[in-house]
């Protein structure tokens, strides 16, 4: 009967993450330490009180761009990561796979920097060059940047992953083309749908855990959870808490010069 009056909401068994596993998931930081600074810490927090034997944190990629400081964020993650206790994993996102693309290829400079790749280079000390159209500049911008660039933060960039499974949960940044089964996504899709997925009403054999399209809030159903609330325009970092079939809302919200972490329960 219900089937009938609501013919087009997914219904399936509640998701479960796996047994003695809490799993945190981050949102887009683009570039915000201050807000994922106050983040990580609740984050930490969490999970050396949390009595279960696996504690992991994904990021779901697009840490930098647009915010002032990409370097300190990757910084913050690299440190997270260390923590012998946790289980800290990156997702690639559409911004790390740009700024990657400008190392390779300074002809997307000018593209990148449109998109909030000018405050990345600022970050590690390069200047954008003023001038579009100046190749040699951006020729330059790209070996400054290049030799500006940590080994940490190499590292942290070659160990990004397109995708990860976690219990009934598919991490990933943008999100899976409807009709293509999870395991062979295309990384172009998974970096960078939108439409396609969003607007899809059936369900994947997961939960799919995203960012990269922001929201005025994050969005939880049977099909997804989204994660991305712009952090660099809204001053709102999100990340999900999810444990058994519990899924949690925490967010690092800046007003006044000051960061406030507030949390909620998120629908299931």
């Amino acid at each position: 009967m219900l089937s009938r009056l609501f013919p087009n909401r997914p219904a399936r068994p509640a998701s479960r993450t796996p047994p003695d596993c809490v799993i945190w998931a981050v949102g887009d930081i683009h570039g915000r330490s201050d807000l994922a600074d106050r983040l990580i810490q609740a984050i930490r927090a969490d999970l050396y009180a949390a009595e279960v034997k696996r504690k992991v944190v994904v990021f779901l990629g697009d840490s930098v761009d647009h915010g002032l400081d990409s370097k300190g964020v990757l910084n913050q993650l690299i440190n997270l990561a260390a923590d012998p206790g946790l289980e800290v994993r990156f997702i690639r996102g559409a911004h790390e796979d740009r700024m990657e693309a400008f190392l390779r290829d300074p002809r997307v400079g000018p593209s990148w920097c449109d998109d909030g790749g000018r405050d990345t280079l600022v970050s590690y000390g390069v200047s954008p060059p003023p001038m579009r159209g100046d190749t040699l500049a951006w020729a330059d911008a790209s070996r400054a940047l290049d030799e500006a660039l940590p080994d940490s933060h190499r590292e942290l960039l070659a160990s990004q992953e397109m995708s990860i499974s976690i219990g009934d949960y598919f991490f990933t940044h943008a999100g899976a083309r409807p009709g293509v089964a999870l395991a062979v996504q295309s990384p172009e899709d998974l970096i960078w749908i939108r439409e396609p997925f969003l607007d899809h009403a059936g369900l994947f054999e997961q939960v799919v855990v995203h960012g990269h399209t922001p929201a005025g809030g994050v969005h939880s159903d049977a099909r997804r959870i989204g994660v991305d609330t712009g952090a660099y325009a809204t001053n709102v970092l999100s990340a999900v808490r999810l444990e058994g079939e519990t899924r949690t809302q925490v967010q690092a919200t800046g007003r006044a010069g000051r960061v406030a972490i507030t949390t909620s329960p998120l629908a299931v």
